[in-house]
């Protein structure tokens, strides 16, 4: 097996017994990345030189003090919204094109107290405002398993990244199913983080009440180390909660028995396509199988739920990217006769046609004679779903649905039809509005892509979703991998030119 191929904490052992340098793992990393890059455009930065010098440097500490952290020396993609000191943030925007942050986001700075080894930005969607990683103004990700196909969104650059042994592991955040939807297409797991849990200071904002960072891993035991070193309370950031965290990778117990389990009927909805219906069935038979308890349940109000999403988050993303004026960082239209017609021309310029679509409807939802109408009323409906999962949960230990209802569909297919780019996000969506974590682990193919299999639990309660995830994933063993992993694959001439250098929307 590669080194590129392996599992986070296989490789943390081997560095740790020194079978292995942590250069030897970057360089097998940065080739894979030379080689795949031109086909599956995961990065927007990508640090060659920079993580070669980092990597040197932490063998040398390794060498003196003998006992790395968890995550010391793993090659990680880092997802482009989040702040990193001196690296291009561009948030795959133009308007954001040349911004350097002055700080790290505090993510950023407990990974570098484990000595983290970052190899780059990863692509995503335009402010974090899609599904598939197709609104990136530096191209679209491709999908490891089918190159025609999307890897999800918006964390798709860090998911892709991570299925074709481009990172070891990656960061990614959520605001509807941002790292798990991309995590279920790319047949990888992806974690979401109970609100509070995770600091958001360096997170660059989409919709402030549901943003959420978590990580992107091949395994459920390397997603619980990863949120060992992320998670706890930071006082740069008002909504972190402070509570005792426990060491997560505690939770990985391989025994179900006694749990109760519900299916939400609300998640299982008409557009769940049969294969996916028919994965998820067999793994809820799995567990079953396993000592659980499970039976069907409902929550009546998740069906409004991608309606209160798409006001509360237009509404907030209308707020947050306000501050995109070409005045204080960032792009500036030249060539204005006045600062009015300055603004209008940057935000044109600067902002991508769904980012424009999301500030236009958080503007109307929010502007005089609308806002009780549409905000006030979407923010009732969020805590009508809040108190449906609250009464689940008195009943339930956790409940499981699909992540997401279709498998990864092909690139440019749903571009021109919003709502149905929408709907990708629908079993996904409740969680953020009501604040819980959620995890997708793989659970099967169909047509050789991807299914995932989304385990939601109590707020705060990372622990138990961990220990269903680690359980299922013992005894489902999914081992298959994207075609792009096999050892010594070759990619053809057609392959290579898939993705062409488009000027001024690459990276430089």
């Amino acid at each position: 097996m590669e080194l590129w191929d392996m599992k986070g904490h296989q490789l943390a052992e081997m560095i740790e017994k020194k079978e292995v340098s942590v250069s030897e793992v970057t360089r097998s990393v940065l080739d894979r990345i030379r080689s795949l890059e031109p086909l599956l455009n995961c990065y927007i930065t990508v640090l060659e030189e920079e993580s070669q010098t980092l990597a040197r440097q932490i063998d040398k500490y390794i060498a003196q003090e003998g006992h790395p952290a968890p995550l010391t020396g793993l090659p990680m993609a880092v997802k482009d919204l989040i702040c990193t000191r001196g690296v291009r943030t561009t948030c795959g925007s133009r308007i954001l094109d040349n911004y350097l942050p002055v700080y790290d986001a505090t993510v950023i700075q407990k990974l570098k107290d484990q000595r983290y080894l970052p190899v780059g930005k990863a692509n995503m969607d335009e402010f974090a405002m899609g599904s598939s990683t197709e609104n990136s103004y530096y191209g679209p990700t491709r999908n490891p398993w089918n190159t025609e196909r999307v890897p999800g969104g918006s964390s798709g650059g860090s998911a892709a990244a991570v299925a074709a042994g481009e990172a070891i592991v990656a960061l990614g955040s959520d605001t509807g199913g941002s790292i798990r939807q991309p995590a279920s297409l790319c047949g990888v797991v992806g974690l979401k983080p109970t609100y509070g849990l995770v600091s958001r200071y360096g997170l660059v904002a989409f919709a402030s009440s549901l943003d959420q960072i978590g990580p992107i891993t091949r395994d459920v035991q390397d997603a619980a180390i990863f949120l060992n070193a992320i998670a706890g309370h930071d006082v740069m950031d008002s909504t972190s909660v402070k509570r005792e965290i426990p060491d997560y990778t505690k939770a990985l117990v391989d025994d179900v028995r006694g749990l109760k389990i519900g299916v939400p009927q609300e998640l299982m909805v008409e557009g769940v396509e049969m294969k996916v219906r028919d994965s998820v069935n067999q793994a809820i038979e799995l567990l079953v199988s396993l000592g659980a308890f499970c039976e069907e349940t409902s929550l009546p109000y998740l069906e409004h739920s991608l309606s209160a999403y798409y006001i509360i988050a237009p509404a907030e993303a209308s707020a947050n990217l306000a501050r995109y004026d070409g005045v204080k960082y960032g792009h500036r239209a030249r060539g204005s006769r006045n600062i009015r017609e300055m603004y209008k021309k940057t935000r044109s310029e600067g902002f991508g046609a769904e980012v424009k679509r999301r500030i236009m409807l958080g503007t109307y939802a929010l502007s005089a004679g609308y806002y009780e109408a549409y905000y006030g009323q979407a923010q009732k409906v969020r805590t009508l779903i809040v108190n449906d999962f609250r009464q689940a949960f008195q009943k339930y230990d956790v409940l499981v649905s699909p992540t997401s209802p279709t498998v990864a569909f092909k690139i440019g297919e749903k571009v021109d039809n919003p709502l149905q780019m929408y709907l990708s996000d629908v079993c996904t969506i409740p969680v953020n509005l009501a604040g819980i974590p959620a995890i997708s682990v793989p659970c099967g193919t169909s047509d050789g892509l991807p299914i995932g299999l989304q385990i939601i639990g109590r707020a705060f309660d990372e622990e138990t979703i961990l220990r269903v995830a680690y359980t299922f994933e013992q005894y489902f063993g999914f081992n298959q991998s994207p075609p792009l992993t096999n050892p010594g694959v070759q990619l053809t001439e057609d392959q290579k030119s898939q993705v062409q250098m488009s000027g001024e929307g690459r990276r430089r």
